[in-house]
């Protein structure tokens, strides 16, 4: 029965073309175009979490006048909702049967309403009181952020259909992450420099209403763009992903339960989960925390401030070719271990060399591209072992499959997803207790911050962004797939394929 789960027949249907999922061993090579499409995908998102995280609470704050406890509460709602609807559209998705496959639907679906939510997050309407604007900004970005997480799980998903070569499937998270990058921090410097531009009546066009207007249109439009692009341009590979095994009868609430926690039982699953808990935990440290040390520390201006966002498409470049090379060389996990380490260790210097008074002084000429330097090279760092832990996640898929005898990318990718965003979260809440423990003031002023306060923040702040670190790495340790186990479970998953193939001969006959 296990066989039969993992392969399906090469029957046909009616019209006599290949049935979703068949033929799937003589796939042909993946064309520039295809790759190309398919990394296009992560603008949207991309897009999204920098309007999320870097201008929403500013809009509705500070522009609109909502008290920010109403606006952060909506956000938390949201990204509660979200993180607890990721293992269910994951789930439905694997188990989805159509004839464009089980990943296309959810592609298709979800690109017009992403792009329509995305824009109404920034159009509330007049007259509403705090409490209304509240409900407003939970349901608007609560949308928008399930319809995109239908998307993203599925294209993530996708990637370990698309190909089972090891090296391949890093490849294609390295583009991926590139073109996440142009959309994060492209879009970014767009809105900075053409919508949120200075005049007469807002020096600072960040609070000019009707910035945002262009500002969410433009948005919508790419996210609706980037999807379509990544639908359309491989949807000419649907024959060749991998179909839905056939089930008679509808599945029994406790099947699927059965079904996910038996998949997440996988040890290599496992460590990758645990370096992920760390890992987004200390990256939602990190962008909780750095405008405080690039504001009273470094005292950047906003000018400066959009600049060093550049570093990051600069890091992206560097490592879309590197990662796969890193792999080859080294092995995903490590590599993924390697890099990680490096790249904190190397972020974290400026604070730790100010803290003994050996960095560049507030107002020196060579402090920004000092920043903007080690910035680049740490982000390179941080998304070569980014990006090999997804390609190392598109491998469990097959390990799991040898074990289980069923292909679950979805729910995989949405378990990945659901921790990322919990991580995040509890990140948010340590730059909270890391304040706390270094007794920083609330509503303090540029000029009243004194050496001792930013000293206390530091010595706060680097042990437990490197530990977080580094207890993420130990939890790599324990991942068992390398390139030749990958391989054993590719092919006997081949060999139960031909092993069906022949039996369903042998019934025919």
């Amino acid at each position: 029965m296990a066989s039969r789960t993992i392969a399906q027949p090469l029957t046909r249907d009616r019209a006599g073309t290949l049935a979703p999922g068949e033929g799937a061993a003589s796939a042909p090579p993946l064309s520039r175009s295809l790759r190309t499409s398919y990394a296009v995908g992560a603008v949207a998102n991309g897009v999204k979490n920098v309007s999320f995280s870097a201008y929403l609470m500013f809009f509705y704050n500070q522009v609109v006048g909502v008290p920010a406890a109403i606006v952060s509460v909506a956000l938390a709602l949201t990204l509660i909702i979200d993180a607890f609807a990721d293992p269910f559209l994951g789930r439905w998705s694997d188990v989805t049967r159509t004839r464009w496959g089980r990943r296309h639907p959810f592609i298709y679906v979800s690109a017009v309403p992403t792009a329509l939510f995305f824009i109404l997050v920034w159009l509330p309407p007049s007259g509403l009181s705090n409490a209304q604007i509240g409900i407003w900004v939970f349901v608007t970005a609560m949308l928008t952020r399930v319809s995109i997480s239908a998307f993203e799980i599925n294209t993530q998903a996708m990637t370990a259909e698309l190909t089972d070569d090891y090296g391949e499937r890093t490849r294609l998270f390295s583009l991926r992450y590139w073109f996440l990058y142009i959309g994060q921090y492209g879009f970014s410097a767009v809105a900075l420099l053409v919508f949120f531009a200075a005049s007469p009546e807002y020096p600072r066009g960040q609070l000019n209403p009707q910035s945002y207007v262009g500002f969410a249109w433009l948005g919508g439009g790419m996210i609706l763009l980037s999807m379509l692009t990544c639908g359309l341009g491989t949807h000419k590979r649907i024959p060749y992903l991998r179909q839905a095994e056939t089930r008679t009868g509808p599945i029994s609430a406790k099947t699927h339960f059965r079904e996910i926690f038996a998949a997440f039982g996988n040890r290599a699953f496992l460590a990758i989960f645990g370096f992920g808990v760390f890992k987004f935990t200390a990256i939602g440290l990190y962008a909780a925390t750095a405008l405080y040390f690039n504001t009273y520390l470094f005292g950047l201006t906003s000018a400066q401030l959009a600049l060093l966002t550049l570093d990051s498409v600069v890091a992206a470049t560097i490592a879309a070719p590197l990662a796969p090379i890193m792999s080859r060389l080294l092995g995903k996990r490590a590599s993924s271990m390697i890099f990680a380490v490096l790249g904190v260790a190397l972020s974290l210097s400026p604070l730790v060399l100010s803290y003994f008074d050996m960095f560049f002084a507030r107002g020196d000429a060579r402090l920004l591209p000092t920043l903007f330097a080690i910035g680049a090279v740490y982000g390179a760092m941080v998304a070569i072992s980014l990006i090999n832990t997804s390609s190392m996640l598109a491998d469990v898929v097959e390990d799991s499959a040898v074990r289980t005898g069923r292909y679950e990318a979805g729910t995989f990718f949405a378990a990945a997803s659901f921790m990322q965003q919990c991580s995040t979260a509890i990140g948010l809440a340590v730059n909270g207790v890391i304040l706390t423990w270094a007794s920083f003031p609330a509503k303090v002023k540029t000029d009243q911050v004194t050496d001792a306060m930013m000293d206390s923040l530091i010595v706060h702040y680097v042990p437990v962004s490197f530990g977080l670190w580094a207890t993420g790495c130990a939890m790599l340790v324990f991942y068992p797939i390398t390139q030749e186990r990958h391989q054993r479970n590719v092919e006997a998953l081949r060999a139960r394929r031909a092993e069906s193939l022949a039996q369903e001969g042998t019934l025919d006959g």
